[in-house]
């Protein structure tokens, strides 16, 4: 594999963010040439499929500024600085559905964009759901619906495209393959 990696020669901020930073970085391909390639470096995520105790799933409709609409996704969000995970995708449960479970089992991680960013979103199933009274609340800055919807709804809000997102589709066709693997 050595043949392919391409070595940063001059890496140049270009922004520094909240959520991500980007970098302009010079080159040099495996021929020897040059280029140029525009990245964007972010802390990585997870999100996190809620399935309550009658088997529903637990999503949020969120306005999404960057495409001008809301969208039907999974709950999910960004890893603080030295925090595990597991431990971001129970607050991120808390916060976004007021909701806390029993047992949050990882099932894989995935970059979501490797052509320009380095996000890692670390996805789980949390299941035991217990409502909480005095969950931690959303971020000053969020605001959601709660949906319960069943698989057969979420798939069907695929089609409709109401629910867009990579990791949320990903998440349920993940759900329809293990169904459809247990018949």
């Amino acid at each position: 594999m050595e043949h392919l990696v391409e070595k940063t020669i001059r890496k140049e901020p270009i922004f520094s963010g909240k959520v991500i930073d980007v970098y302009v970085e010079d080159v040099e391909l495996p021929n020897g040439k040059t280029s140029k390639r525009e990245i964007v470096k972010h802390p990585g995520a997870v999100a996190i499929i809620p399935v309550t105790n009658e088997g529903k799933l637990v999503l949020v409709r969120q306005y999404r500024k960057a495409l001008e609409r809301a969208l039907v996704e999974i709950p999910a969000g960004k890893l603080e600085k030295g925090e595990e995970p597991v431990v971001t995708a129970r607050r991120e449960l808390e916060e976004e559905t007021g909701y806390a479970a029993r047992e949050m089992r990882h099932l894989i991680s995935f970059y979501t964009s490797p052509g320009f960013a380095d996000e890692l979103i670390h996805l789980y199933v949390a299941e035991g759901l217990q409502k909480l009274d005095d969950a931690a609340g959303l971020d000053e800055d969020e605001f959601v619906d709660l949906l319960e919807v069943t698989l057969e709804e979420a798939l069907t809000m695929l089609e409709n495209k109401e629910i867009y997102d990579a990791k949320t589709a990903y998440a349920l066709q993940y759900l329809q393959l293990q169904q459809a693997l247990k018949r």
